[in-house]
């Protein structure tokens, strides 16, 4: 997203008058999420002071900064352990997921399983699909080796438990995707299938049909 994030977060971007990381607490609240713990790094002191104990968007925030050291998504969820506790949800910052987080959280629980990832059969329309998925299972997962087989995506919202990630070296740059694969070659990622779009502002084209939602959205009411 160069150039725009040179001098702002992604998190900050505008989205039809709203930064989008307001527009992704609320969503978040009006599903029952009520404590968020973000992982900021890129000029993070911005988003801490936009966004403060997160009380203007009805939920409760903490900050876990990766500091000067980039740590990917994996090795900042690896810090951040003490504040997340033994189980968690997890989901990108540029993501907006519509969904019943409260379902996701039943079904990470009842599989039993050290992780679960959420998919979406994409066949490849809004972004490159990068999961096989049968049955309620995940049979693969690869961003790199994608083939025709693959006809869903991570959706973006996983459900992970603390010991998902002693292999994981503190203080290094990894990335969930790897987190993700050792849960699969364990056979402790379970897969759970979501039916609404997912919106991401990870990509000009993306926040241009994030904006449009909104505006959309908001026209309506």
């Amino acid at each position: 997203m160069k150039p725009f994030t040179d001098t702002i977060p992604k998190s900050l971007l505008d989205v039809a008058g709203r930064p989008f990381i307001a527009r992704q607490l609320e969503c978040l609240r009006d599903r029952g999420v009520r404590r968020v713990v973000l992982c900021i790094g890129h000029l993070g002191s911005m988003i801490r002071e936009a966004v403060g104990d997160g009380s203007a968007f009805g939920v409760e925030v903490a900050y876990s900064d990766e500091g000067s050291t980039l740590l990917g998504t994996g090795g900042a969820l690896k810090k951040a352990l003490p504040l997340l506790g033994k189980a968690f949800l997890v989901l990108y910052g540029d993501s907006l997921l519509e969904i019943d987080y409260p379902a996701v959280e039943r079904a990470f629980v009842e599989s039993g399983r050290r992780g679960l990832m959420t998919v979406y059969r994409n066949e490849g329309r809004l972004d490159a699909s990068n999961v096989e998925y049968a049955s309620g299972r995940i049979l693969r997962y690869d961003k790199a080796a994608r083939d025709p087989s693959m006809r869903h995506i991570d959706y973006g919202l996983g459900g992970l438990r603390a010991e998902a990630f002693d292999a994981v070296p503190g203080g290094r740059r990894v990335d969930l995707a790897r987190v993700y694969q050792g849960l699969l070659a364990e056979g402790q990622l379970a897969g759970y299938e979501v039916f609404e779009r997912f919106y991401e502002i990870g990509s000009p084209a993306g926040l241009d049909d994030t904006r449009n939602h909104f505006m959309e959205k908001e026209s309506r009411s």
